[in-house]
């Protein structure tokens, strides 16, 4: 073949660097992408109904890590994802299971339930993010240094702090910041004073 000559599919042979440079983009992309599952955002599912109204059966939503990597301080509104405390454990939870509630009071609060409302540090909690009023009692409780006070926006039926008492905050994933999945509530989770159309 002279120089003037065409070059046709299968002419030349792949060139064995430009193999490699591919390999090794894609392995950066790949190495990338599991750093920022590890130490960002971690995509999760809701399997239950102890955050309705907020959160809906199934929702999918984006958990920001970096934030509890870097140790900076919840307070309360949050909505946490977190491994199950010893005591969970040790009634047979997977300790590698996740679960979801939100912050209702940090290391220092006194908290109670009475009347069938949150009360903080001798206060109505306002707000207190919940639709139904709580059928329970909590006697007065300070959280204890490097603890969480964390409940269910579905109060009747969240197995929570309630229940279980504080949460040590080591055991806490990342933050529950945005709904990608299903499309008509993509965007910020926020909390809903009123359930979903179709909810249950």
């Amino acid at each position: 073949m002279t120089s003037s000559d065409p070059v046709r599919p299968g002419d030349r042979s792949p060139d064995p660097s430009a193999v490699w440079r591919a390999l090794g983009s894609l392995l950066a992309w790949m190495l990338l992408a599991l750093l920022l599952r590890w130490a960002l955002i971690e995509p999760r599912w809701i399997p239950s109904g102890s955050m309705l109204p907020t959160l809906q059966l199934k929702d999918r939503i984006l958990v920001e890590k970096l934030s509890t990597h870097l140790g900076r301080p919840l307070s309360p509104g949050t909505i946490v994802v977190f491994h199950p405390p010893e005591i969970l454990k040790q009634a047979g939870y997977d300790p590698n299971t996740a679960l979801i509630k939100r912050v209702v009071a940090v290391a220092g609060d006194t908290v109670e339930v009475r009347g069938g409302q949150l009360w903080r540090n001798g206060s109505l909690a306002q707000p207190d993010w919940r639709l139904q009023a709580m059928d329970y009692q909590l006697a007065p409780i300070t959280v204890p240094p490097g603890q969480l006070l964390v409940l269910g926006d579905n109060r009747n039926a969240s197995l929570d702090s309630h229940l279980w008492g504080p949460l040590p905050a080591d055991r806490v994933i990342g933050r529950a910041i945005w709904r990608y999945w299903p499309f008509n509530r993509f965007g910020p989770i926020r909390f809903s004073p009123t359930p979903a159309a179709g909810s249950t």
